[in-house]
């Protein structure tokens, strides 16, 4: 397997805390529930998962000679903001596309939050009137033509940084993070859970722990939670990154049908927009563990885990890993959802 021959550009502060949610595991009286924090994974601008991402994709960014990163997300988008906070750490100027993702009707939504932070670190943040699609967009090939118009050597990086070659291999490398820790803590993680929409952060687990299972012979379940609410189109580019990162990391084999688990019930009707599982599920994260999580993405992946250990889809003796990917700074933007009293 030729993950360790991968070049990485350290990003991180080390591996990622790993801790037992004791009261919420009590509270739901199943299987007994653990979190990876990649919300407090780097120093670099509150971290999140797309840090990981980008230590594999930082050395070849340094070899093209690019001097401006191009990306793009929502006006509330963790990956810009990680993306202009990589740029800001290595002298790189940022050329950000901020879409209109989410029809939250809030004057300060394009304001605060994660593209406050980003306009904060020097990047140019630009708003574009175009709503969600996971898919490559128009208005950021149209900014990385920009940037060479100006004179400026670009290097291109998708939303979530999920299309590039290169997206999914930090997080088959957490796979292995994982697997020592659990040697660390004398503990093993039979089901893994995580919020999947652009699909890199789940489809790298996914290459990593067939890799893991090829090598030491144990199954995991690790399941997706959507949050995309476009099932068919996400479902689709998670089965291909998957497989694209298991032929980057030379698996040696097709991955599983039942490797490629995305389960639908808690995304709601629009991307970004919360339901009451979410703020059932933000609720008791905050209240029972002081774990913060996002109305867009972890209040939906948690909401998802709340669910499945209740009703005992995952079984009563199993040690589930839920992995936080961070995104709290967006909260800002969402703050009509918890009005004073």
């Amino acid at each position: 397997m030729r993950l360790p021959e991968i070049p990485r550009y350290p990003l991180t502060f080390g591996p990622s805390p790993v801790h037992p949610l004791k009261r919420l595991s009590e509270h739901l009286g199943g299987a007994q529930v653990w979190a990876k924090r990649e919300d407090v994974n780097s120093g670099l601008a509150f971290g999140g998962n797309k840090v990981r991402k980008l230590e594999y994709i930082v050395p070849d960014v340094l070899a093209s000679g690019a001097d401006t990163l191009v990306s793009i997300g929502g006006y509330q988008s963790n990956h810009t903001r990680q993306v202009a906070a990589v740029a800001a750490h290595l002298g790189l100027k940022c050329r950000l596309v901020q879409e209109k993702w989410v029809p939250w009707d809030d004057p300060v939504n394009d304001k605060v939050g994660n593209i406050l932070l980003s306009r904060m670190m020097g990047a140019d943040s630009r708003l574009d009137p175009a709503g969600f699609d996971i898919g490559i967009r128009d208005s950021w090939k149209d900014a990385l033509r920009e940037v060479e118009e100006a004179g400026g050597t670009p290097y291109a990086i998708p939303a979530g940084a999920s299309e590039h070659p290169l997206g999914g291999v930090g997080f088959a490398n957490w796979a292995f993070e994982v697997a020592e820790q659990e040697k660390a803590l004398g503990v093993h993680f039979d089901t893994i859970v995580v919020c999947t929409v652009t699909c890199s952060t789940h489809a790298g687990m996914v290459a990593g722990f067939a890799a893991l299972e090829d090598l030491i012979g144990v199954r995991r379940r690790v399941i997706g939670i959507d949050a995309s609410a476009t099932l068919e189109k996400t479902r689709a580019q998670l089965e291909r990154i998957a497989r694209r990162t298991a032929e980057v990391i030379e698996l040696g084999r097709e991955l599983r049908e039942d490797e490629l688990t995305l389960l639908p019930d808690w995304a709601g009707d629009r991307y970004g927009i919360p339901v009451d599982s979410t703020m059932e599920a933000i609720r008791l994260g905050a209240e029972l563990e002081a774990m913060i999580t996002d109305p867009v993405y972890e209040g939906k992946s948690l909401a998802g885990l709340v669910d499945l250990v209740r009703s005992a889809d995952i079984p009563k003796d199993s040690t589930v890993l839920y992995a936080h990917l961070g995104g709290q700074p967006a909260i800002n933007a969402y703050h009509s959802l918890w009005p004073g009293r």
